[in-house]
């Protein structure tokens, strides 16, 4: 198992995109890119702790790459918006790649060159690329969420559209489960 560390937005919205590709063991929400130690959601959604929203993801890469990932990354979220996504606003909702290694780094910097270089977007691509110091999983509350919380309207109305989006999108890569 490896794992590849990204922040996109809210870890409620795209913990729920990454649980459902095939090769994903485990996603768990968290915090890292700032130097605050062990912050808490609250003090993380002050935008004071310099970290992130990120998800921690364990994958098998005999069944899905780290290349693979990247691409869910770059195209489930707005990657030219600083500090922003849709109405989360914040230093905390930044687009981060969060690098466990040179080769992660190399192929995520490939990665936005060539995204940037297409024409893709209309606007420059403000995703950061840094390596992972430290990361500090969410509290037991977010983990799993839109598979819990279903029902409520921020997941209704927010992550349902996204995640249906996504499984249109990236239908060849969904388990099993996911796919129905």
């Amino acid at each position: 198992m490896e794992k590849a560390t990204f922040g996109n937005g809210c870890f409620w919205c795209t913990e729920a995109v990454f649980q459902e590709l095939e090769g994903v063991e485990k996603v768990e929400s968290g915090y890292a890119g700032g130097p605050e130690e062990n912050p808490t959601y609250k003090q993380v959604c002050s935008g004071t702790t310099g970290h992130a929203e990120v998800l921690q993801i364990t994958y098998d890469p005999q069944k899905i790459s780290y290349a693979e990932l990247l691409e869910v990354f770059w195209k489930t979220h707005d990657p030219t918006t600083l500090n922003q996504q849709g109405n989360d606003v914040g230093p905390q909702y930044r687009s981060i790649v969060l690098y466990h290694n040179e080769e992660q780094k190399q192929l995520a910097e490939q990665y936005k060159q060539e995204l940037d270089a297409s024409g893709a977007f209309n606007s420059p691509i403000v995703t950061t690329i840094e390596p992972l110091t430290r990361y500090y999983p969410a509290e037991d509350y977010h983990q799993n969420y839109f598979n819990t919380h279903g029902h409520e309207p921020y997941c209704s109305f927010v992550i349902r559209p996204k995640v249906d989006k996504f499984r249109q999108v990236f239908k060849d890569k969904l388990k099993p489960a996911a796919a129905k």
